[in-house]
Formats: C-alpha cells, sequence, structure tokens
C-alpha cells in the first residue's frame, strides 16, 4: 500500500492505494501550518477504511507551500548569488529582471567572479580563490545564509562551481549552497535566477520537509517519504532539502499524471478545475508535455523543469457577474459565501447545483436563479475551457479531453472541438492519484561537440547517464525505459555542437528505502 496526498491552496486531497486500486480518499480543508492538515487527511483515511501502518510502504506528497511563498516573498533567507564570469558576462548583474520586492525579501546581493567555460570546455579566465575568501568575507559581515553560484556553461563543466562551493563552505561554513548545474539548463540568466530562488527557499524546505515527515511519522507510518517533482517524478525527502525549487508545478503535474492512470489515455489534454483557477496540461506517453521556452515564475524568469500549463480564472468559487464567470474568486471561503450555503455571493458552484450537476449545500436556496442566466454562464465556462484546450493542441489531430478536480461538474460532457469529455472515477482526488503512483526519473540535457561518426555513441552515453540518475535517485533498475529524448544542432557554434535531452523514468524500487 501506498499514501499519496496533495496539499492545494484550498484543500488537502489524500488517497490509499493498493497497487493501482483506490481503496480510500479524502478531501480535508488545508490548514495554515505544515502538519495538521496532513494529519487530519491521515486520519480521514484511517476512518473510512482501517489500515496498519506498518504495511504502508511509501508516502508521497505534493506540495503548493515553496511556489506560494515565494509569491508571497515571505519567509525567504537572506542570499548572495556569485557569478563566475569575468572578464565576460558583467553587463547584465546577477538579479537585473527580477521584481525589487523580491530582491528586498532575499536581501539579495551579487558578486561577479573570474572563472566559466566556453561551450565546448575551455576555460573564461582561472577561477581566483582570494576574490571568492573576499566575497565570501563580505557575505558574513551582511548575514547571508544561502548562496547560488551560477559558472558559466557549467551544465558543460560544473568544475568551477564545485570548487567555488569548496572555498566558499571553507569560509562560511553554516551557509547552504546552490550550484546552477544541478538545478537549470541551458541559459545563463534564467539558470542562475533558478539557482538563486532555490537557494533562498533552502531554510524553508528544510522546516517543510521536517514538518511533514514528523506529520507522517506522527500517524505511525515508518514508511519512506518522498516528494512530487514538477515533471511528475518523485524525489527524497534529503533531494527536497537541497531542490525545493523542485516542486513548484507539482499541483497540476499530479493531477495530469492521476488523470492519465485514471482515465487508462496516455495521451491526451487535461482539464484540472479546482477552486480558483482551471489548468489545462497536455500528456504524451503518461507523462506532462513539458515548456520549451522559459518559464516565469512569481515575474522571474527561469528555465529549469515545468510542464506546458495554461490557466484560466474558472473554478468552484469563481464569481458570476452579468454573463461572466471568474478570473475572481472567493476561494476557500465558498463554503460560507456561495448561495447553497447561504451566502450572498453568485458563485460557479452555485451554477453547477442550479443546473443538477452538483449536489453540495442547500439546492432550495438557487431555485429562484434564472435559467437563462444558468445556461448562460455555463455555456460560457464551456467556451472559455475549450478555447484553452484549443490553444494547447500542436497538431491537427484532435485531443481527447479528460476532466478532473472537484470544479469538474462545471463542464459539459462534450466540448466543441474536442468530442466527449471523460470523467473517470475518483476525479475528484486525481492529484493525489498522480502524487501516489509518481515514478522516478533521471535526465540529462547538455550542449554535446560530437564528432563526426560518433553521433549513435555520444547519443547512447547520454541514455545511459540518465538511466543511471534515474536508478541513483531509487528506481528499480528494471523498470528504467527512456521516455523522452530531444537532439537540437546548434549552428551557430563551432564543432557540430548539438543539445542533447534525455528523460529516463522507472517504478520506486520500495522496500528499498529506509
Amino acid at each position: 500500500m501506498r499514501i499519496g496526498i496533495d496539499v492545494g491552496g484550498t484543500n488537502t486531497d489524500a488517497v490509499l492505494l493498493d497497487g493501482r486500486e483506490v481503496l480510500a480518499s479524502t478531501k480535508t480543508s488545508t490548514t495554515a501550518d505544515v502538519t495538521s492538515g496532513i494529519v487530519a487527511a491521515i486520519d480521514g483515511l484511517q476512518r473510512q477504511r482501517a489500515f496498519d501502518p506498518a504495511a504502508v510502504q511509501a508516502v508521497m506528497i505534493g506540495t503548493t507551500h515553496f511556489i506560494n511563498a515565494l509569491i508571497e516573498a515571505h519567509r525567504l533567507a537572506p542570499t548572495a548569488a556569485v557569478r563566475l564570469s569575468l572578464p565576460a558576462g558583467a553587463s547584465l548583474p546577477p538579479m537585473v529582471d527580477w521584481p525589487q520586492r523580491l530582491v528586498d525579501a532575499i536581501a539579495g546581493r551579487s558578486y561577479l567572479a573570474h572563472g566559466g567555460h566556453e561551450f565546448d570546455g575551455r576555460h573564461i579566465s582561472a577561477l581566483d580563490a582570494d576574490e571568492l575568501r573576499r566575497a565570501a568575507e563580505d557575505m558574513g559581515k551582511a548575514g547571508v545564509r544561502s548562496v547560488a553560484i551560477t559558472s558559466v556553461f557549467s551544465p558543460v563543466n560544473a568544475e568551477f562551481e564545485a570548487r567555488a562551493a569548496e572555498i566558499i563552505s571553507a569560509e562560511l561554513p553554516d551557509v547552504a549552497i546552490s550550484l546552477s548545474h544541478e538545478i537549470g539548463r541551458i541559459g545563463l540568466l534564467e539558470r542562475e535566477n533558478a539557482t538563486i530562488i532555490n537557494a533562498a527557499l533552502r531554510e524553508l524546505a528544510a522546516h517543510i520537509v521536517d514538518g511533514l515527515a514528523s506529520s507522517v511519522s506522527g500517524a505511525g507510518i515508518t514508511a519512506p517519504l518522498y516528494l512530487s517533482q514538477n515533471d511528475g517524478t518523485l524525489m527524497d525527502v534529503d533531494f527536497a532539502r537541497r531542490y525545493p525549487v523542485a516542486t513548484f508545478a507539482s499541483g497540476p503535474t499530479n493531477s495530469m499524471r492521476g488523470a492519465a492512470v485514471l482515465s487508462g489515455l496516455d495521451t491526451c489534454a487535461v482539464v484540472d478545475v479546482g477552486g480558483t483557477t482551471s489548468d489545462v496540461g497536455v500528456l504524451r506517453q503518461g507523462f506532462p508535455r513539458e515548456a520549451t521556452t522559459d518559464v516565469s515564475v512569481a515575474g522571474i524568469r527561469t528555465n529549469f523543469r515545468m510542464p506546458d500549463v495554461l490557466s484560466i480564472g474558472i473554478g468552484g468559487g469563481s464569481r458570476v457577474r452579468d454573463g461572466a464567470v471568474g478570473p475572481d474568486s472567493v476561494g476557500y471561503e465558498l463554503t460560507s459565501k456561495a448561495l447553497v450555503f447561504g451566502g450572498d455571493t453568485l458563485t460557479a458552484t452555485d451554477i453547477a447545483v442550479a443546473a443538477g450537476r452538483a449536489e453540495i449545500g442547500d439546492p432550495s436556496l438557487v431555485a429562484h436563479l434564472d435559467r437563462d442566466l444558468v445556461q448562460a454562464a455555463l455555456d460560457r465556462i464551456a467556451s472559455d475551457v475549450s478555447d484553452v484546450v484549443e490553444r494547447m493542441r500542436t497538431s491537427a489531430e484532435p485531443l481527447p479531453v479528460v476532466a478532473v478536480g472537484g470544479g469538474s461538474v462545471l463542464l459539459p460532457d462534450k466540448l466543441a472541438d474536442s468530442g466527449e469529455v471523460h470523467r473517470p472515477d475518483h476525479y475528484a482526488v486525481a492529484n493525489a492519484i498522480g502524487a501516489a503512483i509518481a515514478q522516478i526519473g533521471g535526465e540529462v540535457d547538455r550542449v554535446y561537440a560530437i564528432e563526426p561518426g560518433r553521433r549513435d555513441a555520444v547519443v547512447d552515453e547520454a541514455k545511459q547517464e540518465a538511466v543511471d540518475r534515474a536508478v541513483a535517485a531509487g528506481a528499480s533498475p528494471s523498470s528504467v525505459s527512456i521516455v523522452d529524448f530531444d537532439e537540437v544542432p546548434i549552428p551557430y557554434l563551432p564543432g557540430n555542437a548539438t543539445r542533447i535531452r534525455v528523460k529516463a523514468v522507472g517504478d520506486l524500487q520500495l522496500g528499498a528505502a529506509s
């Protein structure tokens, strides 16, 4: 058995699975602290289907804590950015394009130092240890508690980042250090931004992860704990402490993975309708299609792995006025503000109840609603969602649509251009199911200089490295397979430069971890 938990902004969903069979599912309100909502969710599963905590082999949690902390600019550590690039790369300093409130929130300081590589591994300049020690001394005086180190083309050669980390750690042994080659992809400023965000979240990550672990162990469960990543795979708690930025899109990703399992469709569009927004993404071979462009997070451009998701302001709590639905929502106040709960605000939930699509609250309180108004609101929701699904298509082939999330009762049984809408069993807790069935992944994304006749050998080497990374992260070796491969020649670089990206995924090796 395994337990999947998804902590959203409004609700915490939990499921108990035996293999792929759902034994119990529950939905509780998310709490301000880390632990009590999760404890309540596990208790809810226990009441619904009594189980022996010792029989649970793994607990998977998807959480929005980290991205919310960044968006709210709350509980971020004082952070310094060190860029190894001089004499090049000095025209745009670190955090140049950040919103000022976030720079202030992390008390952001930046240092430019010598170092960095060309794309083919040649040095831009040698590392200057004394320069880094002087920077570390200044950081110590300023009260910096987390450092982000970025070197030019470090995904090609990470030697300078590793050496700089050793020098700064020797001067500041209590400071957390994040290295850009472990976090982002090719693209200096975006990779640097992602690394600085990660560094700013490190202290909060330790606190959150410890809270999650104590809430699970408090329920008598001794099984290993995993957190969901942006790409639909899992990471263990030690990895989560080091790379909190990898959890940012785990909510929509879990819903999409859950939709694939529940519907049996591995290529489809998934519409996840929550309380505030509807997230639309596309699954390919059971995994979310990744964004190919830079992803903006809280107004900051980054290039770490994120699913290609479009969100619109339509959800169960959306306000309805003058024929328009959303984009503003009553959010977690739905149970006090919606008409069906005795409130005074007309919401999308009221529309669903009045149309007979949902049994929530007191239907008599919306019996007076004009039929034309109800139908117009439902048509508007169907039209807006259909437009987004259409925008996500990349071929002429129609995409099947799977609807999940508690608010998906708002969607019709058919969408204009996509045909029938699939609404599988347990659709309301698809996100928790997605967390519970998640697998372990490994990825390689690098620029290779490919010599004539060596292309196949280089590709095989990249694939093997991705497989090795998945196994090292806890995947069962016999189950690992390549699920994504991308090869892009880079014409403006010498030496037959080619960017190769490989992703390998396998099943979690249960019982191997402790």
